[in-house]
């Protein structure tokens, strides 16, 4: 959707000098995190989505510490810069994992223009596992070579991290990070929250699998190269055949209209 789209356009309420641009950006950052909340992904006040924001500045925005995921808004979103300095007012701190985490990608990474971080149940189950994801499912195949494994440095709040966490993603959309929860990067909001989303449906699926007991099957390598190329391009660039792929470009209106109906305040 475009800025100059009713529904982003920012209430009376908001100090003006909120440019359009970046009032979209909260508008639909404030529903990933609405979404979040929605289908359980949350952990209490922790984890975490940025979003860089648009213009020449290195500046990106993240919730508030100490809200719930069901109350961030558009207006009460923190923009920080990479040195993990607010650069707007605001009356709400920062968590300073988050900072560390979410820096380190936007920093390393100009094509990542959201960042998501959860501690999933299943995701946390994955991260332990020695076998990191498995070409189980259709969903775990979208990933095939493009996940980086991270080990764990324990809680996240030293600088000196983000330069592993920038090696260790390199030029993947996922990374795992070992004993701790996962991370993607996306090139939009929608295209982010899609991915986080047929991650998680990979991660639940691999631990009821393995949990069974029973023999499994795994995709080959050329089937699971086969899935993963048509998968997460650029958000609605043609693909060979002149088709567009739907991951992350058809789902985030109907997620928006979804959360209209549910409770369109994350727009406030």
């Amino acid at each position: 959707m475009k800025a100059d789209n009713p529904l982003y356009i920012r209430p009376d309420a908001v100090a003006s000098s909120i440019r359009d641009e970046e009032w979209q950006t909260r508008v639909d950052l404030a529903a990933c995190y609405r979404l979040h909340a929605h289908y359980g992904w949350t952990d209490l006040i922790y984890t975490h989505i940025s979003a860089r924001v648009p213009g020449a500045e290195e500046h990106f925005l993240l919730n508030p510490f100490g809200l719930m995921f069901d109350e961030i808004t558009a207006s009460n979103l923190v923009k920080i810069d990479l040195d993990g300095n607010v650069v707007s007012p605001t009356p709400h701190p920062i968590h300073r994992a988050g900072f560390v985490i979410h820096s380190a990608i936007h920093g390393g990474r100009p094509d990542a223009q959201c960042v998501i971080h959860a501690h999933t149940r299943a995701g946390m189950a994955v991260s332990a596992m020695e076998c990191g994801l498995l070409p189980l499912t259709q969903h775990a195949m979208l990933f095939h070579g493009k996940v980086g494994y991270h080990d764990s440095e324990g809680l996240a709040n030293q600088l000196g991290e983000r330069e592993r966490l920038v090696r260790d993603i390199g030029d993947k959309p996922v990374l795992m990070l070992r004993n701790h929860g996962t991370l993607v990067a996306g090139k939009t909001i929608g295209q982010a929250f899609a991915m986080m989303w047929h991650l998680e449906m990979a991660m639940q699926a691999q631990v009821d699998a393995l949990a069974s007991g029973q023999k499994l099957t795994y995709g080959s390598p050329d089937l699971a190269t086969r899935i993963a190329s048509n998968s997460f391009r650029e958000p609605g660039l043609p693909r060979a055949d002149g088709t567009i792929s739907p991951l992350g470009h058809m789902e985030w209106p109907a997620l928006l209209r979804r959360m209209d109906r549910l409770d369109p305040s994350f727009r406030q």
